[in-house]
């Protein structure tokens, strides 16, 4: 009796603790179905918002060229872009605490591999940094992510592209050069950001280089534009692209601003002088000095590094059309890529590359003037208002004041 009783006892409680489990179960899942179903709600929701945010063509704002599929740097095959936008706090600023209006942006010529690709720069004014220079000064290659951040940050992002790399490709002995000689360039933020608190960690560059896709992509107040300002509007980050024919061939040129350069008088969009039409929204804050840009651009056209040097020059061309005479704090350095493919002949060591005849250069220089010219406007498009450090707050530029002003040039196409 005493064990047919216990036996039963048993059972009771293994029936009991399963229910409880059970329950526990369903608890659990519910939540993870909860947690899904919000990241659901909210990715569509980001990928509505980016989608619907509007660009400088879908106010009127005419453009020569023929754009890409998304009027992007990711229009040329292989290229991807990936960010990572830190914005926490308000109110009064303090060190280390913030607020913070600052990122990262990483351009991936390659995609996420170690290939290697031609390359040129050209600085336009040389107050700012872009590291990795030398090696192509001298070699006219680069590999790997293109950084873009705060002026205080380069250090960091360098640092974590290199890990980056090695982690993933490094071959693990002594004799290891895949940390390789990382490209970062930047612009300062400290109008808005907590600039020296350092708040850019490795991690916000994983998470870029991780995140990075083709495709379209986000501009305006994100990545290392977080908190740039363009014109004394809100500026950051802005892409635009053009495909061209060159004999029987068509090539993608595409260009990535991160535009925090300009004084508010002398904005000119679409040959329309813009600065001294809306006069009203100077930021709280006026900056004490000038800003900077950094431009990349990238196409799948067959150029050797001398070439890319040239097409680099060019953007200042479409930096130039948005009216800056080029001040003389201003840190504006550009960089240049193709991804066009190199041979390399592991038994004769030696590297084979084509490119364009320099009679047939003109097109590749047009797109990449008219790319640049649109990728700037684009960034202040696609910015919104935003306040930073101690309430100083900087305005994006207005749409429909916009509108009005290119309509009273007769610059606004219907």
């Amino acid at each position: 009796m005493t064990i047919r009783w216990a036996k039963r006892r048993r059972s009771t409680l293994i029936w009991i603790l399963n229910k409880k489990v059970m329950k526990k179960s369903m608890k659990l899942k519910n939540h993870f179905l909860l947690f899904v179903f919000i990241f659901f709600v909210f990715s569509i929701s980001a990928h509505s918002q980016q989608a619907d945010k509007k660009r400088a063509r879908d106010l009127g704002i005419p453009f020569d060229g023929v754009i890409g599929k998304f009027n992007s740097i990711t229009d040329v095959p292989g290229v991807e872009v990936g960010y990572s936008t830190l914005i926490k706090g308000t109110g009064k600023w303090k060190v280390g605490d913030g607020p913070v209006r600052t990122g990262v942006t990483i351009v991936l010529p390659k995609g996420k591999t170690q290939g290697s690709y031609n390359a040129g720069y050209f600085i336009f004014n040389g107050d700012g940094e872009m590291t990795g220079i030398p090696y192509i000064h001298d070699y006219g290659r680069s590999s790997g992510a293109i950084g873009i951040t705060n002026t205080n940050s380069v250090g960091v992002v360098r640092d974590a592209i290199g890990e980056w790399r090695y982690k993933k490709f490094g071959l693990k002995n002594p004799i290891d050069f895949s940390f390789g000689l990382p490209i970062v360039g930047e612009t300062w933020d400290g109008g808005l950001n907590d600039i020296n608190g350092y708040h850019v960690k490795k991690e916000n560059v994983f998470e870029a280089i991780n995140s990075a896709a083709s495709g379209r992509i986000a501009e305006g107040s994100v990545g290392g534009g977080t908190g740039m300002m363009c014109y004394w509007f809100k500026g950051g980050t802005g892409t635009s692209s053009r495909t061209v024919k060159i004999g029987t061939k068509e090539y993608t040129v595409g260009v990535l601003v991160q535009a925090n350069f300009g004084r508010l008088g002398d904005l000119v969009i679409a040959g329309v002088p813009v600065g001294k039409e809306i006069t009203d929204l100077e930021p709280i804050e006026k900056p004490q000095q000038d800003g900077s840009i950094i431009i990349v651009v990238g196409t799948d056209a067959p150029l050797s590094s001398s070439q890319l040097n040239l097409v680099a020059k060019r953007a200042a061309l479409g930096m130039g059309r948005t009216g800056t005479i080029g001040n003389s704090a201003s840190g504006d350095i550009f960089l240049a890529f193709s991804t066009n493919k190199v041979e390399y002949d592991s038994l004769t060591k030696t590297i084979t590359a084509s490119s364009l005849s320099k009679s047939n250069l003109d097109p590749i220089f047009r797109g990449a003037v008219e790319a640049t010219e649109e990728a700037i406007i684009n960034a202040l498009i696609a910015a919104e208002d935003m306040e930073g450090i101690n309430g100083n707050k900087v305005f994006a530029i207005p749409h429909n004041r916009l509108r009005e002003v290119m309509k009273k040039y007769n610059r606004l196409k219907l």
